[in-house]
């Protein structure tokens, strides 16, 4: 190692590239001092000591506001590949360990909330070392906090033709036809799907996982689509259903409740259900952390008993 590295390295701490990257991070030497529970004199000291070890100001006020040196610009983009290497490093040693801990980041549709409690309660039990946060979001958030790399992991109905995601299919969704319980449609003894289209389609949003399956469908099956309220919730659906407003085509999970209640009925039309499979998404190229491998080993292990207690507790119909 050359001197002129060995002399910098002596002259810097790792304390000193933390406070930096926060203030880096935060633009502000209170707040950067809040969130390492340090006073903003003893920041503004580190930065000042770090500052005189490289020989540079890497931070400047222009007015009242604080911004970045060239210099400071650099050295972010170096602590952040060192600090991403010391992370991997420690996942690693976690793992050699025999107790996974650690925060795990779940985001998911929010039609998700009929299965994604079913996943957790084992996994919970086996690893409570880990902390479990799980967000319910619009579908395009949902890829969108795994882009920004926000959530670990991600629940959703239909997963998109992303080669940067990687998915596990790990429960089957059906996507079913439903009207009120009185609908004039289940006077035929075989509706056509003519005749259920024409009845006043009401669909989710363009976004939404249920509706691109169901206009992918109709694509196949050259079929004209002209819904006549659109919804962004299934639970707006089932209501707009029940109240009469027209048909619709749903997750059967989200409707189990109401098709056994009787408040809604399914219709049995040729080429439905519709087929398609829950899925945990992650980014394909990101390491993952102990936590987010130990809750993708469990699903692995755990699609044939998932099947058979939703089946067992009533939650699925075939």
């Amino acid at each position: 190692m050359p001197d002129s590295v060995q002399r910098l390295l002596s002259r810097l701490s790792f304390r000193q590239l933390q406070v930096f990257l926060a203030v880096y991070q935060l633009r502000n030497y209170s707040k950067a001092g809040d969130q390492l529970g340090l006073t903003q004199p003893a920041v503004s000291s580190q930065v000042r000591q770090l500052e005189h070890a490289l020989g540079h100001p890497v931070f400047e006020y222009v007015g009242r506001k604080l911004y970045c040196t060239a210099v400071g610009e650099r050295l972010a983009s170096c602590i952040n590949i060192m600090f991403g290497e010391l992370r991997s490093l420690q996942n690693e040693l976690i793992l050699m360990g025999s107790q996974v801990t650690g925060d795990l980041h779940i985001s998911a549709v929010d039609t998700a909330h009929c299965v994604l409690p079913w996943l957790l309660p084992d996994f919970i039990k086996d690893h409570p070392g880990v902390q479990v946060h799980v967000r319910l979001v619009r579908r395009t958030e949902v890829l969108k906090r795994l882009q920004e790399n926000v959530d670990h992991l991600a629940v959703m109905g239909m997963a998109p033709a992303d080669r940067s995601l990687a998915t596990l299919p790990f429960l089957d969704n059906e996507l079913i036809p439903v009207v009120a319980p009185d609908h004039p449609v289940l006077a035929c003894a075989s509706p056509t799907i003519p005749q259920f289209l024409s009845a006043g389609l009401i669909v989710r949003e363009e976004e939404s996982g249920t509706r691109q399956a169901l206009e992918l469908w109709a694509r196949q099956s050259r079929v004209s689509l002209e819904p006549v309220l659109q919804i962004d919730s299934n639970d707006g659906l089932k209501h707009a259903v029940m109240a009469g407003l027209g048909v619709t085509v749903l997750p059967r999970l989200t409707a189990i409740s109401e098709l056994n209640a009787g408040t809604l009925r399914e219709v049995r039309l040729e080429g439905f259900p519709l087929r398609r499979s829950w899925c945990l998404g992650y980014l394909s190229e990101k390491q993952p952390t102990p936590a987010m491998k130990a809750f993708i080993d469990h699903i692995q292990t755990q699609i044939e008993p998932l099947e058979t207690a939703f089946r067992n507790r009533g939650q699925l119909t075939f």
